[in-house]
């Protein structure tokens, strides 16, 4: 069933063969449900609040020479703000992107990837963490939506090497529902690192204090890091972007 048609704004050129104008104007674009009994965690959908970032994406994107890209959601796109003294420190000389947008799900980040954003691009590492917006959808199902994202990534850029990071903690104790609904996603994702295209890392301990607390200095509304949350983050990654972004 189509959902009612939605203006979305477009802000920039686009020039990957849609045919999309070269000025800003909206756009009428029908947003589909998933059909009964699919999965809404794998069933790609685009979202009426973010074709500007999106935009800018896809420009970045055509214009190349990317080696380590960070796909994800707002833990992602916050490397452009929260994160920003680290991101120059660690990756501003890598030709690195971050291409990660607030509040997006899996299914959101599918569509993004089938609308442009590897196009013309193969990374030498892809740094995804995506499905803490997922978390009413069943287990199971968020699983099966960040495998839907590897296999794209394997389908689109065969080269690319993912970095596939577990959900980061939220939450302030050990016993918070959504934390333990996060340790089994992650537990189900775990088996895609045996491939031999995948390293899985689940950073998450990291973050946390040794009884298990998560700080609000690292991050302060237990979820987002802090620019003491996204160091802790580059740390722990550093050895792989160094392995594969040589």
């Amino acid at each position: 069933m189509l959902r009612p048609v939605c203006s979305l704004p477009l802000a920039i050129a686009l020039s990957i063969g849609w045919g999309f104008p070269l000025h800003a104007e909206t756009v009428n674009w029908p947003l589909e449900t998933p059909p009964a009994g699919v999965n809404p965690a794998i069933y790609p959908v685009p979202r009426n609040d973010w074709m500007v970032r999106f935009t800018d994406n896809l420009k970045q994107a055509q214009g190349g020479n990317i080696d380590l890209l960070f796909q994800g959601d707002s833990i992602t796109h916050g490397w452009k703000s929260l994160g920003a003294a680290v991101w120059k420190e660690r990756y501003e000389n890598r030709k690195a992107a971050s291409f990660g947008i607030s509040s997006d799900r899996t299914q959101n980040v599918l569509w993004r990837m089938q609308h442009g954003e590897l196009d013309g691009i193969s990374p030498k590492l892809l740094v995804l963490m995506i499905g803490t917006n997922n978390l009413s959808d069943s287990a199971p199902q968020i699983a099966e939506g960040i495998t839907a994202i590897v296999r794209e990534v394997q389908k689109r850029s065969p080269q690319t090497h993912i970095l596939l990071l577990g959900i980061f903690p939220r939450g302030a104790s050990s016993t918070d529902g959504l934390r333990v609904k996060i340790a089994e996603i992650n537990k189900l994702i775990e088996p895609l690192g045996r491939e031999p295209s995948v390293t899985y890392l689940d950073i998450g301990a990291k973050f946390l204090s040794p009884d298990g607390t998560l700080s609000k200095e690292i991050m302060p509304d237990l979820l987002h890091p802090s620019l003491a949350g996204y160091r802790i983050w580059a740390d722990a990654i550093q050895p792989v972007v160094d392995q594969y972004c040589r």
